[in-house]
């Protein structure tokens, strides 16, 4: 089931760390207050030139902060010791917009409180401010007031959040400083010391975060491979090389997948042999690329790529596991986009996969959790009013009988906006198929069924406008209705035929996770890259090393 299992079995070993009594870490007494000597000293080599964030403020407009909302000595204190480690860096924004960790926490931080129980962290004016800003652009100056006090509350959350629901010793106060980047550094240096720290109380992350565990192992394998001189280039090949085939670059390809572990033995002859085709299948499979056991032009692009890219890689994907919400109990829909998949869970056990079309680039697939809690069979497809700007009234204007062929209806400047709202009738037309799956969210976002069955037959699929498109939506309308007695797969076959919409509410609802992880550790142990789709790995890159 690829990295499902791991992703799951940690949040499942997170959730029994979580505790409703505040832990504080480092040298806390029992009422909560950190000594001054667990402060962090100010680290005053952090500059512009080298700062994960370009925006830094004040150090006495937090002071001025913790004096005028009264924060507790045990956040206060915290929080002081983060941004000393930051030279008072911004954490959650940057000039343009949000970093990556400000909407990882925030989607961790919001999951929790939907589902905990636990009031006494929220905060309503902040959660309504991030429901506002993550579906807006806008860019941010260092000395804006409303986003610093957005800026200081996201880090008061976090500590606060953490104080919760880890147990003393396993996110130690430095180490919950580190979980935002504050400084670019050497990947292989950032990897050294993650690798070789020791902690006194034999506590670490990873004890509660097996995903995270397993992906940290396979660092340390891409660690030694890069102190050892890396793996050996590939030269670029004219044709396909097949099994049988006798070249000097199939000695190459063997002393590589040697490394990698994807080849048994120490065979170094130049014939391409059953062993190496297993090799290449099973390279092929780690990189989401059709198994065939052929080597080809794009399996060898993958493969060189350098040592040092992919601890990059890892490292980045690391970093986002740490903000992986826990399991949820009952079913749960997974969806890792550069994966391009779908995978149905129930009691964290596998139940089924399913291929899916995510967002095509300058339309992202956006990470977040969700409720799907409704049904929509035969549903109608309320245009977005960017795509009937861009796409929908340029053709009009080509063919004023493009509505009528498309099964479309014009009602009007609903909103006085300027903008006509269209929308698709049910039918065989509709792109959104015969049915959709919502799970309420500010970015819009849905699974749906599509006409367009053709592209779940490629191994890349970024094409829709964010939602995300399904292989088989009746099986999962089966599934998601399979004990509500009103609804056999009889009942739910009328429905998608249909020619009128109709709502169905979920008796038992499921959650869903929307991930983006472009190196993971499956089930099997295997090690698993991906293509960085939307440029988040880029971006990130840019911003760390």
């Amino acid at each position: 089931m690829k990295h499902i299992f791991y992703l799951l079995m940690g949040t499942v070993l997170l959730a029994g760390c979580l505790n409703n009594n505040e832990h504080t870490n480092e040298g806390s007494d029992a009422g909560g207050n950190s000594a001054k000597k667990n402060i962090s000293t100010r680290d005053i080599t952090i500059t512009k030139e080298n700062s994960y964030s370009d925006l830094f403020f004040d150090s006495a407009s937090l002071a001025e902060y913790i004096a005028a909302n009264q924060v507790p000595d045990s956040i206060a204190n915290r929080m002081i010791s983060f941004y000393n480690a930051r030279n008072y860096q911004y954490a959650w924004f940057n000039s343009d917009g949000f970093t990556e960790e400000a909407q990882a926490f925030w989607n961790l931080f919001d999951h929790y409180l939907t589902y905990s129980g636990d009031t006494t962290l929220k905060n309503r004016p902040l959660e309504k401010n991030m429901n506002r800003m993550l579906t807006d652009s806008f860019s941010v100056g260092a000395n804006d007031k409303g986003f610093l006090k957005t800026e200081w509350q996201l880090t008061q959350s976090l500590i606060g959040y953490a104080m919760k629901n880890f147990e003393k010793g396993y996110v130690k106060r430095k180490e919950l400083e580190r979980f935002v980047p504050f400084k670019k550094t050497d990947p292989i240096q950032l990897a050294d010391s993650l690798l070789t720290k020791k902690h006194k109380d034999n506590k670490y992350f990873e004890d509660i975060n097996v995903s995270y565990k397993a992906l940290k192992g396979q660092l340390q394998k891409y660690y030694d491979i890069h102190k050892k001189g890396g793996w050996p280039v590939i030269p670029a090949i004219k044709k396909p090389l097949k099994k049988g085939a006798s070249a000097p670059e199939v000695t190459l390809l063997k002393k590589y997948l040697a490394l990698t572990g994807d080849m048994p033995g120490n065979d170094t002859s130049a014939v391409f042999n059953d062993t190496l085709a297993q090799g290449i299948t099973s390279i092929q499979q780690r990189f989401g690329m059709k198994p065939t056991g052929t080597v080809t032009k794009e399996l060898i692009t993958a493969m060189n790529v350098p040592v040092r890219d992919r601890i990059k890689q890892l490292l980045i994907n690391l970093s986002r596991m740490r903000w992986m919400p826990t399991q949820p109990n009952g079913t749960l829909i997974l969806v890792n986009i550069p994966e391009f998949n779908l995978h149905v869970l129930e009691n964290g056990s596998k139940v089924f996969d399913m291929n899916v079309v995510v967002g095509k680039e300058g339309h992202s697939t956006t990470q977040f959790t969700g409720t799907m809690n409704q049904i929509v069979f035969a549903p109608y497809w309320n245009i977005p009013p960017s795509i009937v700007t861009k796409e929908i009234m340029p053709e009009i204007q080509k063919d004023e009988h493009y509505l009528v062929k498309n099964d479309m209806e014009d009602q009007g400047d609903k909103d006085g906006d300027g903008i006509h709202d269209i929308r698709q009738l049910p039918g065989e037309k509709n792109a959104l198929g015969k049915v959709k799956f919502l799970f309420p969210n500010s970015f819009d976002i849905y699974l749906h069924d599509t006409p367009a069955k053709s592209l779940f037959s490629r191994s890349k699929r970024a094409f829709s406008h964010g939602c995300i498109r399904l292989a088989d939506a009746q099986k999962m309308a089966e599934y998601l209705l399979r004990n509500d007695p009103n609804w056999d797969a009889t009942k739910i076959q009328e429905a998608m035929e249909s020619k009128e919409q109709k709502v169905v509410k979920l008796k038992n609802k499921a959650e869903v996770f929307i991930t983006y992880y472009t190196a993971w550790v499956d089930e099997e142990g295997r090690l698993n890259f991906r293509d960085d789709v939307y440029g988040h790995d880029k971006e990130m890159m840019t911003k760390l090393f």
